[in-house]
């Protein structure tokens, strides 16, 4: 196996696990996540929504670079060490400058220039660790040239722009750099090198847990200050339920099964494997939970009769949207997820994806709550249902008989 040549570079063994430091920077991540919730929840129109949905993909850019970096590089040694905290430090000026990103507030620096550079900072810095790694690997050094000639340049300069312009072109010309940064990603090649599937699949599923926590923080958020009662007990506790149950969905079967075809899998396929599965369907993933996290910390405030609510208040517009299209959006990129790696169709997902779309117009003339219990036991149905329709092959599965 090919590695860094640096002399304060180790490359990563084949059965390596998440560093501990992978796990620190991701927990910062997902900080910045939090931070998306809370822009989105400030002012719920669907331009905000968008605005919210491309920081969020900013963010989602920013780290999958350190999830493949992880994989060439281990995090903890030398460079990499000094590389990951200074990415950290800049992601944390992201996630404060979201406030501001689109809005510069009064007094202090000009608040959408300084994301773009932060966010810049935490591109450039992993594109020079991978510059440094690729130096005695050739292969490596071409799709490395190849990906930051055409995606960073142009991204860089839309960015930049769009920070300097009014709020409506700001908001296309961001949206265009991020179509261009994936689009030229995509396209730019299958050269990268993942030297442990293991890690790279264990990167991405604690991500989605870190994500899952979040939202049950969403929960306590929501509720923050009220007095205890039965419906916020109910709601509490209906809440958890979703995420245990998005949970399940992820890591039961889905998870190890692609985990396992990307092991078996070399050459080109590994990587595309990794890009597609991965880098690609997982957002869509992270995206629905958070706009679960959203709908969530919007169903408690009503059930807590938080501002002027009431428990018979139902949950409509983009609440609603986001809670009942969160867990579509997850449920579909899990059935993309899995279907790529083995061409199998989750049509169980599918089917409960379409009965929750058709259930929106039902859950607007419902209680906040009860819309809730409806997307919930819609999530129970469908995993139940796996359970026991598909028992032997799980259970081959998940005791490493595939």
């Amino acid at each position: 196996m090919p590695g860094p040549a640096h002399p304060r570079m180790a490359p990563v063994a084949e059965n390596a696990s998440v560093t501990q430091l992978e796990l620190f920077f991701d927990l910062v991540i997902v900080f910045a996540f939090t931070m998306v919730t809370d822009f989105a929840a400030h002012e719920t129109t669907a331009v905000n929504l968008l605005r919210a949905l491309l920081i969020l993909a900013m963010l989602w850019w920013a780290w999958i670079g350190y999830s493949w970096l992880g994989n060439v590089v281990k995090a903890d040694e030398g460079i990499g060490r000094v590389a990951m905290f200074v990415a950290m430090g800049a992601v944390f000026l992201i996630a404060l400058t979201i406030p501001e990103s689109f809005h510069d507030l009064p007094g202090g620096w000009y608040g959408p220039l300084v994301f773009v550079i932060a966010y810049l900072v935490v591109r450039f810095v992993h594109l020079s660790v991978f510059w440094l790694a690729s130096a005695h690997d050739a292969q490596l050094r071409r799709q490395v040239i190849r990906w930051a000639a055409g995606s960073l340049s142009v991204a860089s300069v839309l960015l930049v722009t769009g920070a300097l312009a009014h709020t409506t072109l700001q908001l296309g010309l961001w949206l265009a750099a991020l179509v261009w940064d994936m689009g030229w990603t995509f396209f730019a090649g299958n050269e990268w090198r993942l030297y442990s599937a293991s890690h790279f699949a264990e990167r991405y599923g604690l991500i989605v847990i870190i994500a899952l926590g979040e939202s049950i923080v969403s929960i306590g958020v929501g509720v923050a200050g009220l007095p205890i009662s039965w419906s916020i007990a109910v709601g509490s506790l209906l809440g958890l339920a979703v995420a245990g149950l998005l949970w399940w969905a992820y890591f039961d079967v889905a998870a190890l099964v692609v985990e396992h075809a990307m092991h078996e899998a070399g050459g080109e396929r590994r990587i595309q494997i990794a890009r597609n599965c991965y880098t690609f369907w997982h957002f869509p993933m992270i995206a629905g939970i958070v706009a679960m996290a959203l709908g969530l910390k919007k169903v408690l405030s009503y059930v807590g009769g938080a501002q002027g609510h009431s428990l018979s208040d139902e949950l409509h517009g983009i609440p609603l949207f986001a809670l009942y299209g969160g867990v579509i959006a997850y449920l579909v990129a899990l059935a993309g997820f899995r279907h790529y790696a083995t061409g199998k169709v989750l049509v169980p997902r599918l089917v409960a994806s379409v009965l929750l779309l058709a259930s929106i117009p039902v859950a607007t003339n419902l209680p906040a709550l009860a819309a809730l219990g409806v997307l919930c036991a819609v999530l129970l149905a469908v995993i139940v249902f796996e359970v026991v329709r598909y028992a032997q092959p799980r259970d081959l599965i998940r005791h490493g008989q595939l």
